[in-house]
């Protein structure tokens, strides 16, 4: 059922109807002339050798009889190989043009030669068992048939010759039509794998997409209304017995919810984070963030070439989740950012003060905000190459070090 779907939901899909087997279009036409071509020789040879006979007349109107009827094969539609119902027209056809020739190879045995293109009609027409069945009757009338025409006493190739072709032809008939339909099935299959892996790629760039989104949302909206509900909290609680302070709180809060107005409009637009629109380089950007949050900021080296637009955004995400879970659980005193170039990499150190925690207590990834930051952190630095490590032990601080490396400047 989960296959059907995901097929349902591929554009352009269709079941692929059942197609004849290519190997038809030329092996049917060869078929029809060779039959046509042993009809004449028959005909020839029997009027040739039996001239002026009383069924003479017959044998000519039979053999006429039988390449009208086997004219209308094509006319009544390609036949569908191992069809388990043939159609009733077609299977009273092949009837009709059994029935003539078994009569016309009574009448002249030379006429057995006909048999051979027959095969190949009776085995593209019925089932396999009543094609074999078929194949066996025709097979003992060109015996009989050539037995008939015999002289000069008992000849084994006569009664052997027959079978042994009609064996080879039917077995080499059949080994073909198995070996195209098993194409067939590989080549669907082929295609519904195709379909499936294409339905496979279009739920994995979802969900991708989905948590690049979650990702963004955390570390820019949701980590602005959380400082801003703090500040709210903050101004009210002091709000009658300090207004000065209470109202400081309140205008960051206001700067706040600015910003995050401006990282909103960019995010829906795609475009870069907000301080790096603004400021130009990640250094700036950094240096911005780290006044805001009350953060040191140093660098330590120079770039060799630009950082691509991934790197800088990655890395400012990285910070700006970092400096909030220090404002919100380290209880820090302090906080510093050190962007340093090593030629082949750039790293981003987050260092804080603060009661830090043990390794057991890392939080994991969950629904909700909290506990959503260092997942994300390490997802951007692993879409990157890069490694995210973090050391921290209690009451001794954090150091949060991420590393990506850098393409070689030509």
């Amino acid at each position: 059922m989960r296959r059907e779907q995901d097929q349902e939901h591929v554009p352009g899909f269709r079941e692929r109807p059942q197609q004849p087997d290519p190997d038809a279009r030329w092996l049917a036409p060869v078929m029809h002339v060779a039959f046509f071509l042993l009809l004449g020789a028959s005909l020839t040879r029997f009027l040739l050798r039996h001239p002026g006979e009383a069924r003479t007349p017959w044998i000519i109107a039979l053999s006429i009889t039988l390449a009208l009827l086997y004219v209308l094969g094509p006319v009544l539609g390609p036949a569908a190989p191992g069809a388990a119902r043939p159609a009733p027209r077609r299977l009273a056809w092949l009837g009709g043009v059994v029935a003539v020739w078994m009569v016309l190879v009574v009448l002249a045995p030379s006429f057995a030669w006909c048999a051979v293109p027959l095969f190949f009609t009776g085995l593209r027409t019925l089932p396999s068992r009543a094609a074999l069945v078929l194949v066996g009757v025709l097979t003992a009338f060109v015996v009989a048939a050539q037995l008939q025409l015999a002289h000069g006493g008992f000849d084994p190739n006569l009664v052997l010759a027959p079978p042994a072709v009609a064996a080879v032809a039917t077995a080499v008939f059949l080994y073909m039509q198995r070996q195209a339909a098993r194409q067939r099935a590989l080549i669907d299959d082929l295609i519904r794998t195709r379909r499936e892996l294409a339905a496979t790629e279009r739920r994995e760039g979802t969900l991708a997409e989905r948590q690049r989104l979650s990702m963004e949302i955390h570390d820019t909206l949701a980590q602005g209304l959380s400082s801003q509900q703090m500040l709210l909290q903050a101004a009210d609680r002091q709000w009658d017995a300090d207004p000065e302070t209470a109202r400081r709180h309140v205008r960051t809060a206001e700067s706040i919810a600015e910003r995050n107005l401006a990282e909103a409009r960019r995010f829906v637009h795609d475009l870069a984070p907000a301080d790096l629109a603004e400021g130009g380089s990640l250094e700036e950007a950094l240096r911005m963030l780290a006044a805001r949050e009350s953060a040191a900021f140093r660098v330590d080296g120079a770039p060799a070439g630009g950082l691509p637009d991934q790197v800088q955004s990655a890395l400012l995400r990285i910070a700006q989740g970092a400096l909030a879970n220090v404002r919100e659980h380290a209880n820090a005193r302090a906080a510093a950012l050190t962007l340093t170039y090593l030629g082949d990499q750039v790293v981003l150190d987050i260092a804080d003060d603060g009661t830090g925690f043990g390794p057991d207590d890392v939080p994991s990834a969950s629904p909700g905000v909290r506990g959503h930051g260092l997942p994300a952190m390490r997802a951007r630095v692993r879409q990157l190459g890069g490694t995210l490590t973090i050391e921290s032990a209690p009451s001794e601080g954090t150091v949060l070090s991420a590393a990506i490396p850098l393409e070689p400047q030509s």
